[in-house]
């Protein structure tokens, strides 16, 4: 009785992995389609101006994107853990949270960036006195 209860719950766990896997390649699908559009609204109006939103967008896609695949490989190990697959996970784990880490650096250093070109200049920053 046992046993078959333990493998519905893997077969259950392994449908619930794949959906997760799933879920993330579809994010980084839609992440592309709208950045593509985006890319192209860009180069047809905005001629000469930044690509950063458009970066800042994607990257948020594939930021979402890594934390569903880590998941996923989470899940993987959680029915059949074996000390290769652990190791695995915490390769994979290292790896995707270091890339995660970096990104979100990135998306927050061109947010700050980008929130500075577009605050307007204070009226001391004129070198020019504002009365004589």
């Amino acid at each position: 009785m046992f046993e078959h209860v333990e493998k519905q719950v893997q077969a259950c766990v392994e449908w619930l992995r794949l959906f997760v896997e799933a879920l993330g390649a579809i994010v980084i699908a839609a992440g592309i389609v709208l950045v593509v559009l985006a890319l192209v609204r860009h180069l047809l109006f905005e001629r000469g101006g930044s690509f950063t939103p458009i970066r800042l967008r994607f990257a948020r896609y594939l930021t979402l994107a890594l934390e569903l695949q880590l998941a996923a490989d989470i899940l993987s190990t959680s029915v059949a853990p074996t000390w290769d697959r652990i190791g695995k996970l915490a390769a994979i784990a290292v790896i995707r949270t270091a890339l995660n880490y970096f990104l979100n650096k990135e998306l927050q250093a061109e947010a700050a960036a980008e929130a500075t070109r577009a605050a307007p200049a204070p009226a001391g920053a004129l070198n020019e006195p504002l009365s004589r």
